[in-house]
């Protein structure tokens, strides 16, 4: 079974940076996505940024610029290296997986969900 454990919230001014991680162990695929997603109160949750296993990475419009997903395959880890903060950025951040060759958008298609981190950008 696929467990998923993120760290790296917290509270930031906007402007400010925090760097997500979430380490998957278990994994048994050759090849599988890694994910971010978030979600606020009430909201879907939705795909901010994908990275395949070959490092193909892909960004949701509101993050592009400023979000970067990275992992490091060896670790079972990715990382949400995330500038230039705002407001409208404060939800709770998932990571998740998928097995297979393609990051998929639909939040029903992965396998195994951390238990989120909060993220908080106020003044």
């Amino acid at each position: 079974q696929v467990h998923l454990a993120e760290s790296g919230g917290g509270s930031v001014q906007p402007g400010g940076s925090l760097r997500l991680s979430c380490e998957a162990s278990g994994i048994t695929y050759n090849a599988y996505c890694m994910a971010w997603f978030r979600q606020g109160t009430g909201k879907e949750r939705q795909r901010i940024a994908g990275i395949n296993h070959d490092g193909t990475t892909m960004y949701g419009d509101s993050v592009k610029g400023r979000f970067t997903i990275s992992r490091d395959n060896a670790k079972n880890t990715v990382f949400l290296q995330m500038n230039n903060l705002q407001l409208q950025d404060t939800d709770m951040y998932f990571c998740a997986v998928s097995s297979g060759a393609y990051c998929y958008i639909q939040p029903r298609l992965f396998d195994a969900w951390g238990q989120g981190t909060q993220v908080t950008v106020s003044s």
